[in-house]
């Protein structure tokens, strides 16, 4: 009797102990597929009477369609192998919300290893899954930040050099032209000693603006290299097309007539720039390609600024 009532008690107690906590416990018989209980907690959380929850069919349909098919299967597998497990998946609430839940789940088996029952707890995880969702959003920016000028918000010399040498294998493989453009603002230090350093950044950024407006094609990468210089990497781009792409880039300043007190060679804002063109090899090497035009384009501002030097070609 004594035994019977502390048996009573017991029982008594761990149910209440298990309907006071946040985490919802559940019971499925395997082979009718049916709930032999759920915890009361399951309608404060999503809002469906407790009573409503029969079978794994109602478990199912109440989950998110894009998780459905592959948490049911999870599910299936983990427990015909007897494996206890863990699933996290969106259950839909009353009102046609989601609620983010992780299921652990507990295989109790015959003495044949088959699975009998499956005893288990659904916890609220949507606060977690916001903060996962936020901490990824910000390593997402985090990304674009480290590729992004500060600045001028074009991509950086950091996101060039990733480029350039994705462009320059693609160009090896493919064995079709690439062509750099180095661009450097005309007697910059004299213009930020002149209308002052904040000016001076907002030049850059409308240099920027102009400049990346040269790329007609979505393949054009347009970067700062650094300071007040530029570049642009144009894959399967000539000679030719490549100097109309830098004469453009010319225009495009022109036509927006900085005025530039304190330039040696204008009125306005100038700039100047070095070509080069390339079909790679295996034994030419992309930093050498590099320090070549970088080496035009100081060879158009010691022949006096305001041109572009392609190799051999003078404008």
């Amino acid at each position: 009797m004594q035994a019977s009532s502390v048996d009573e008690f017991d029982s008594t107690t761990y149910k209440t102990l298990l309907e006071s906590t946040k985490a919802i416990p559940w019971k499925i018989d395997w082979a009718s597929k049916q709930f032999s209980y759920i915890g009361p907690q399951i309608e404060r959380l999503l809002g469906w009477p407790q009573a409503s929850w029969k079978s794994v069919e109602d478990w199912a349909m109440r989950m998110h369609p894009d998780d459905r098919e592959n948490i049911v299967n999870f599910c299936v597998e983990r427990s015909l192998l007897g494996e206890d497990h863990e699933a996290d998946y969106r259950a839909m609430t009353a009102t046609g919300d989601y609620v983010w839940i992780r299921d652990v789940v507990h295989v109790i088996r015959l003495p044949d290893g088959s699975p009998e029952a499956l005893v288990g707890f659904m916890f609220d995880i949507s606060e977690r899954k916001r903060t996962e969702q936020q901490l990824l959003e910000m390593q997402k920016k985090l990304e674009v930040l480290s590729y992004q000028d500060g600045l001028t918000g074009v991509a950086n010399r950091r996101m060039f050099d990733s480029m350039l040498e994705a462009e320059w294998m693609e160009a090896k493989r493919s064995q079709q032209p690439l062509s750099l453009i180095m661009i450097d603002i005309d007697y910059f230090k004299q213009y930020n000693d002149y209308y002052g350093h904040l000016q001076g950044d907002e030049i850059l950024k409308c240099v920027a603006r102009l400049l990346n407006n040269a790329c007609l094609r979505a393949k054009d990468f347009f970067a700062r290299f650094g300071g007040e210089e530029f570049a642009l990497i144009l894959p399967e781009t000539n000679e030719s097309s490549a100097k109309k792409i830098a004469e453009r880039c010319r225009n495009l300043i022109f036509k927006e007539q900085i005025p530039h007190a304190q330039s040696g060679v204008s009125q306005i804002l100038t700039i100047s720039m070095g070509i080069g063109t390339i079909v790679p090899t295996m034994h030419d090497e992309r930093n050498t390609f590099l320090e070549m035009v970088d080496t035009l384009m100081y060879q158009a501002k010691n022949e006096g600024r305001n041109r572009i030097v392609q190799a051999q070609t003078r404008t």
